[in-house]
């Protein structure tokens, strides 16, 4: 029976752990444990005991998953299929300069603009996997050690890139066409003028099409199976290496979407970075949580946007901010250690049936 569930309990267990985790700190700081919870209760709702109701919170709340959520897919389909895509942090910044790139160069009419970004965005990040890919597949190097070089060459090689676009200045590129972005002044209207835009649309789309592709489709099925077994897979008639450069072709692709929506949505304009942001990063923590299935991925990107936007409001209600930080990092340990949550879970389950059985033959 617990193993059935497993997937699901271990990660709720590592959430609430994390949260008691953050509790017992201000417990021993002499802060109050409630203002955590109403804290987080106004970023996810946008209520405040006190206070009318504010829909911004839950907006912007959307508007930080959804990168985060498209990262974790990214992360999700390359460990389903066999391989660690650590290289996702950087197909998110070349992402994001394909698709600002392709809105600034390339004016076309009407929703066209926004559809050609976004898909410019992914390619850019499909481009960029396909390069620790076929590495992999030639010389058998490691998509790890390839991917961590990468994600530096992007970050600073994006940079020049962006700083030479037609009317960019040191810190951004000009603002992309009102058409290639994905704004939406509906959306804005109804949770009080926050940045939320269309990208919500299409994450949830790309989750759906994530759980069916992994799990509905013989082609993820041909994936999956040359990850579990290269040699397997090859003897029967996969073409694993092709299968191999498309899983982490289309990880790439997530990522690059990830990058489009930062472009689309979130500013509307590319940016120089001095330091990464580590999307791709926070794409591990959300796919870990997420137990790499889609409906796992998509809440554990509101779970992580949630810690996120709810610093702030720690920090106005005198809690400090880093506690977001310490729950969400306490949380992923949690989930890393989770064959000792398992373990005792499972000692924990033997014993209740034990005794059920005792009550049943005393009986």
């Amino acid at each position: 029976m617990l193993k059935k569930y497993e997937k699901i309990i271990i990660p709720l267990v590592a959430i609430i752990l994390g949260l008691l985790v953050g509790m017992l700190i201000l417990l021993v700081s002499g802060l109050d444990v409630g203002a955590l919870f109403s804290g987080l209760l106004q970023g996810a709702t946008g209520i405040k005991s006190g206070s009318d109701l504010n829909l911004r919170y839950p907006g912007e709340l959307l508007v930080t998953a959804i990168p985060l959520i498209f990262t974790g897919l990214a992360i999700g389909f390359a460990y389903r299929c066999g391989m660690f895509n650590i290289g996702a942090d950087g197909q998110v910044i070349f992402g994001s300069l394909c698709a600002v790139s392709f809105a600034l160069l390339v004016p076309l009419p009407g929703p066209l603009a926004a559809i050609g970004t976004l898909l410019a965005g992914g390619l850019g990040g499909a481009i960029w996997a396909f390069i620790p890919g076929i590495l992999k597949v030639k010389f058998n190097i490691s998509e790890v050690v390839t991917g961590i070089m990468l994600n530096y060459v992007a970050l600073y090689g994006c940079n020049y890139f962006i700083r030479i676009l037609p009317g960019s200045t040191d810190t951004k590129t000009a603002e992309i066409p009102l058409n290639a972005s994905l704004e939406s002044e509906f959306l804005s209207s109804i949770t009080n003028n926050s940045r939320l835009h269309w990208g919500i649309v299409v994450v949830i789309i790309a989750t759906i099409l994530y759980w069916f592709i992994i799990e509905k489709t013989s082609f993820g099925y041909q994936l999956r199976a040359t990850g579990f077994n290269k040699e397997g897979a090859r003897y029967a008639g996969i073409k694993a290496d092709r299968s191999v450069i498309l899983s982490i072709m289309i990880s790439g692709f997530l990522a690059g979407l990830a990058g489009s929506m930062l472009v689309q949505g979130t500013f509307t304009w590319g940016r120089i970075l001095v330091a990464s942001e580590s999307y791709g990063f926070d794409g591990i923590a959300v796919a870990l949580v997420g137990g790499c299935n889609a409906l796992g991925i998509f809440l554990s990107g509101l779970l992580f946007a949630l810690l996120s936007v709810s610093e702030t409001i720690l920090q106005v209600a005198g809690i400090p901010r880093e506690i977001g930080q310490i729950i969400s990092s306490s949380i992923i340990f949690f989930v890393a250690i989770q064959y000792i949550i398992k373990f005792f879970l499972d000692r924990s389950f033997k014993k209740k049936k034990r005794a059920v059985s005792s009550k049943e033959e005393a009986a």
